[in-house]
């Protein structure tokens, strides 16, 4: 019989080992648990079974719960929200379906985000990864190019995937993945040219089997294949595609497509109901076609949904409500120097009317707050002072010192 002082796995007393677990009719150290949780791990990965307990947590988060965790963070946006809300939400259900007695597949809905920069399109996106507990991965188009030529290959999109579920396939094949800068990969022009577009429609084509559904082999280290490298098949047809972009230019081709220009009887009550300041909200597949997505790639993305231009009532509040609002950042800043910030309400005023000014959306907030601060944070943390106040005239004095002014 194994003496109450020793553990009743690997015999050792109670002085060799640094924690000695008592339970009712036996003790454990603490290595034995390690080894034991270990024997499980592996265990697990042979079978393939996952606990639910692990990436899922037992919880399914519903569409109102995962809009009111956007909104601690972003301004604004409530329909991009909705659509986000309810696409994780029926990604999980997918993930949980199991067997269906009336062998009803759901479908996957990937989602296109058109949005004017700096409206929120990456941070809707970085504050889902936080809260999700499927594998999240936020990639750029902007660097791929077709096979063959000098760039990523498509598949890289999904090294990213397979990293952060530390390589755990099964898991990976029902992540989510943020393709950033869509755009950029639009058709460079109608008409056909005798060089290839291998960083526009090839990535397009490419990108069509990742979409709709298919095995696709993976190098695990990422960067060019070659044919004696060893390859990972991941199953693309549970994973949720977020696509995001800009798309510059295309207000235009809605508003010809709106007609907002016609003349002639009855012309002003046909367009006197357009909103001309926000010709996004009207976005529809087809002015994504004539701005050069191809048609095929249209219909994989089939939920389409836009970011509002941020008003100078939106700015404000971005620089004060979220959790990581700017004027936090910048006090936490200070705080570990053990020193008080505090912004004046007509400091706000003036960086909101910059911004406006720069039309760079929520990110121009952060060029103007870094030229206004730069000087205070360079001196105050050697200046042994408890307390900074930002007035509005010290804004101005640094903001035309700074370059961008």
């Amino acid at each position: 019989m194994a003496s109450k002082d020793n553990c009743s796995f690997c015999g050792r007393p109670r002085n060799q080992v640094g924690v000695l677990i008592t339970g009712g009719t036996g003790n454990i150290c603490d290595e034995c648990v390690r080894h034991a949780f270990d024997v499980i791990e592996l265990e697990d990965a042979h079978t393939g079974k996952q606990s639910k307990d692990k990436h899922h947590n037992g919880k399914m988060l519903k569409p109102m719960e995962i809009k009111q965790h956007l909104d601690e963070y972003v301004i604004g946006q409530d329909e991009a929200k909705k659509v986000l809300a309810v696409a994780v939400y029926n990604h999980y259900k997918r993930i949980n379906q199991g067997a269906n007695a009336d062998n009803i597949e759901i479908e996957k809905s990937n989602i296109m985000l058109v949005g004017e920069t700096g409206t929120g399109k990456t941070l809707l996106a970085k504050t889902i990864a936080k809260m999700l507990d499927v594998p999240f991965a936020i990639v750029d188009a902007t660097v791929l190019t077709e096979a063959g030529y000098v760039g990523e290959d498509i598949e890289s999109l999904l090294v990213r995937l397979l990293q952060n579920a530390d390589y755990d396939v099964p898991r990976a094949e029902k992540g989510i993945v943020f393709i950033d800068e869509i755009d950029k990969i639009a058709r460079k022009g109608d008409n056909p040219s005798i060089t290839r577009d291998v960083s526009g429609e090839g990535v397009q084509q490419g990108l069509l089997k990742l979409l709709e559904g298919s095995v696709v082999n993976v190098p695990p280290q990422g960067g060019r294949k070659h044919p004696e490298q060893k390859m990972i098949a991941v199953n693309t047809k549970n994973i949720l595609f977020i696509c995001g972009g800009a798309f510059e230019g295309i207000d235009k081709i809605i508003a010809r497509r709106l007609n907002t220009k016609v003349v002639g009887f009855g012309a002003r009550e046909k367009t006197k109901e357009v909103d001309k300041n926000n010709f996004l909200q009207y976005v529809a597949p087809q002015d994504l076609r004539s701005f050069g997505l191809i048609p095929e790639i249209i219909g994989r993305i089939p939920v389409l949904a836009h970011l509002d231009p941020l008003d100078r009532d939106a700015l404000r509040r971005i620089l004060v409500e979220p959790k990581n609002a700017l004027s936090k950042q910048y006090s936490e800043l200070f705080k570990m120097d053990n020193v008080e910030l505090s912004f004046d309400d007509e400091t706000f005023d003036f960086i909101v009317d910059k911004a406006i000014e720069f039309k760079l959306g929520a990110r121009g907030l952060r060029s103007i707050c870094e030229a206004i601060m730069i000087d205070a944070m360079f001196e105050t943390p050697s200046a042994h002072v408890k307390t900074l106040v930002i007035t509005k005239e010290f804004a101005q004095r640094r903001f035309e010192k700074s370059l961008i002014a």
